[in-house]
């Protein structure tokens, strides 16, 4: 008995005969032993002397009796505990088995059934415990025996025992386990409930089913900075037969927020039960898809004043704090689609759609809109708008709040006028406005010109037109960018995104521009407080996470990048914002991360090109990721496409240039490379971080280019 010392044999000799130790952990050390009284084994958990005298005696004999009262199938059972010279401990069966971590070191991925079967027990024993009120807060495979066919949740006793969660001495250990701890836990919150068991109990059972924990890190301050601020990364990307339902489920109990989370282990429980439905859980109460308004009138242009008018509803709406808005894009690729209303909101997960209608006869408008609930289809709510042009603002306004009223939403006197705020006085700016946007969208450089001019003309007739002037900033800064770096867009982009703060300090949109501007003259400081205060004024705005990213990742921070991209395409179901979290997380090392998100890029890039089938841009994108999924044929084939709708397109030869460096094919690369530099998009400092070109790092070429 070497490994046992004389102090523990000698302190329990009279109940206990000590054979071995079986495990040591960052709290305490676990014994083989054999009860005399009773004839059987037993385990004896003995606490870590430092942690011992943190908790004292009396406290630990006060919370373990809380645990004896414990009495469920799949929680180990507590049969004994007391102090003995100076040593606390408690008793347990002593189960033939293997914990779950040992079983996960010889088999990483679990079978689908086998992994939520094991998840439904857990569960039920935490449900269980929560109506005892004990919360275990260190739910981890380490703590999960398998015995006999079945799950069973073992150290109720250390974890109650510690549940204010603080530090303790020595080595400064918290209570948990930094894998599977819930961002509140984390943060050391004080009121912490049974949702953060549930948290960690969806980090097990993703563990199971991909192999890993949904957040890693070289150590435990940055795991527990990716649990507060880093979206869920996917599993169906990793393992495609997992249903929509788990999926979801195991995302919804990951959620930072408790509040977001399931109410219940047992709401959690149900949702993983439906393993083999790929259909949708339950979406929240207030979640709202506003698809694009169909364009009614006799001239196909005016289609950017139904898509606009849909737009600016969508925007009112993401100001409203207890609605969960569908991103345009997302929405917007069900545009002109036959599918059934409610088909399409259980795609979108959404309890509610808004649909609608334009006609324009000169100055004459009729809008139509209709709310309608997906579980049954039926009308919420429907109003035609007969109105002139002049009163296209109030109109929006008036369907921002019918939709708020329909859904029992009550709202604040802040978001009230946040929803009536008129961004111009004057219609025809607003419709030169939104001529631009939709021009905006397209991300060409003729396209960008032309929409600018847009912006122009409408800050010519409403000089006090702050979007306007932001509008302007933005193209401005992506001319400089993609098209030349020419000092003088990148002026303008600054002069018109200081005019738009000076009209509207509390426009997100103009921070987010002049945020842009001021990164790209390398001011990065006072770029990211630009973005911060945005992003304050407007969580849900989609272009200060995105710069942001983007100017990290330029300057070769690739995990702020990752975070921020993934956080942009939270916000909007973007593929660029996907493509450019994948290759920062390819930059980092992460594979396993960098294929899932790769996979979303692609399957994001599809559903763009199903909308927009003559971008060029997104194809490169496409391209690139199915490369980078092992899927070459057809990648090059993609590659070939996008040359072929704009073989005049400098942007689309930089983004072929990586897909033929990617795949080793160096001439090829450097020619699209050339002819890039060529045609005006070349942005030397994003290149030289660009991990699609590390092939030609050593190529004097590639060197050439980048001094040149």
């Amino acid at each position: 008995m070497t490994d046992v010392p004389d102090r523990l044999v000698s302190a329990l000799a009279d109940r206990y005969a000590v054979e071995c130790l079986l495990g040591t952990g960052g709290m305490a050390s676990v014994y083989l032993a054999e009860d005399s009284r009773h004839h059987r084994k037993v385990a004896i958990k003995v606490l870590r002397d430092d942690f011992a005298a943190e908790l004292g005696s009396e406290r630990f004999l006060r919370e373990i009796a809380i645990v004896a009262r414990l009495n469920h199938p799949n929680i180990l059972s507590l049969y004994d505990s007391g102090e003995a010279n100076g040593l606390l401990y408690f008793v347990m069966p002593y189960i033939e088995g293997e914990s779950l971590r040992n079983k996960l070191e010889r088999e990483p991925q679990l079978p689908l059934d086998e992994a939520v079967d094991i998840g439904l027990e857990i569960a039920d024993a935490l449900q269980y415990a929560h109506s005892q009120k004990v919360i275990h807060r260190d739910i981890k495979p380490g703590n999960i025996l398998l015995a006999a066919g079945h799950a069973v949740v073992t150290d109720f006793g250390i974890a109650l025992a510690a549940r204010i969660g603080e530090r303790v001495t020595g080595e400064g250990v918290y209570v948990g386990t930094p894998q599977y701890m819930s961002p509140e836990q984390a943060a050391a919150e004080m009121d912490i409930d049974g949702r953060s068991d549930m948290y960690s109990l969806a980090c097990v059972i993703y563990e199971m089913l991909l192999g890993q924990p949904p957040f890693g890190g070289l150590n435990a301050r940055a795991i527990i900075a990716r649990h507060i601020t880093d979206p869920v990364p996917p599993i169906r990307t990793v393992r495609p037969e997992v249903g929509t339902a788990v999926e979801r489920a195991i995302t919804r109990a990951l959620a930072k927020e408790p509040v977001d989370r399931f109410s219940s282990l047992r709401e959690f429980a149900d949702a993983l039960a439906r393993r083999s439905d790929s259909g949708t859980i339950e979406s929240p109460k207030k979640s709202i898809a506003v698809l694009a308004f169909a364009n009614m009138s006799a001239d196909p242009d005016n289609e950017y004043l139904s898509d606009g008018l849909s737009d600016e509803i969508i925007n009112a709406l993401t100001k409203i704090e207890d609605f969960n808005v569908v991103a345009r894009t997302s929405a917007f690729a069900f545009k002109e689609s036959k599918e059934d209303i409610r088909t399409i909101g259980q795609r979108l997960n959404v309890r509610s759609v808004l649909e609608g209608s334009v006609r324009r006869m000169g100055n004459q408008l009729r809008v139509t809109a209709q709310l309608i609930n997906v579980e049954n289809g039926y009308h919420l709510w429907s109003e035609r708008y007969d109105r002139e042009m002049e009163d296209v603002f109030a109109i929006q306004d008036e369907i921002a709040e019918n939709v708020a009223s329909a859904l029992e939403v009550v709202l604040s006197e802040d978001e009230k006028r946040a929803i009536q705020k008129v961004p111009t006085e004057d219609v025809q700016a607003y419709d030169h406005y939104l001529r631009g946007r939709q021009l905006f969208y397209e991300f060409r450089k003729k396209s960008l010109e032309y929409a600018c001019a847009m912006f122009n003309k409408a800050i010519h007739i409403d000089p006090n037109y702050a979007l306007a002037h932001a509008g302007v900033a933005d193209c401005c800064s992506f001319l400089y960018m993609y098209w030349g770096a020419h000092q003088e867009d990148l002026d303008r982009a600054e002069e018109a995104s200081r005019k738009a703060l000076e009209l509207d300090a509390d426009l997100a949109e103009a921070h987010a521009s002049y945020g842009l501007a001021v990164s790209l003259s390398k001011r990065y400081e006072d770029a990211r407080r630009e973005f911060q205060t945005a992003i304050a004024l407007n969580p849900n705005l989609f272009e200060p996470y995105y710069f942001d990213a983007r100017a990290r990742f330029q300057n070769g921070e690739f995990e702020e990048a990752a975070r921020l991209f993934e956080r942009a395409a939270a916000v909007r179901d973007d593929y660029q914002a996907h493509f450019f979290a994948a290759q920062s997380y390819a930059a980092l090392g992460r594979e396993s991360e960098a294929t899932a998100t790769y996979q979303k890029a692609l399957d994001t890039t599809q559903q763009h090109l199903d909308l927009s089938p003559g971008d060029a841009r997104a194809v490169t994108i496409g391209a690139v990721s199915l490369c980078r999924l092992g899927n070459r044929r057809e990648g090059l084939e993609w590659a070939e496409r996008a040359v072929t709708i704009d073989p005049e397109d400098a942007g689309v030869s930089y983004n072929v240039a990586c897909l033929f460096a990617l795949e080793g094919l160096t001439d090829e690369a450097i020619h699209y490379l050339d002819l890039s530099v060529k045609g005006g998009f070349w942005h030397r400092e994003w290149a030289e971080k660009d991990p699609d070109l590390d092939s030609l790092r050593d190529d004097p070429r590639f060197k050439e280019l980048l001094q040149g």
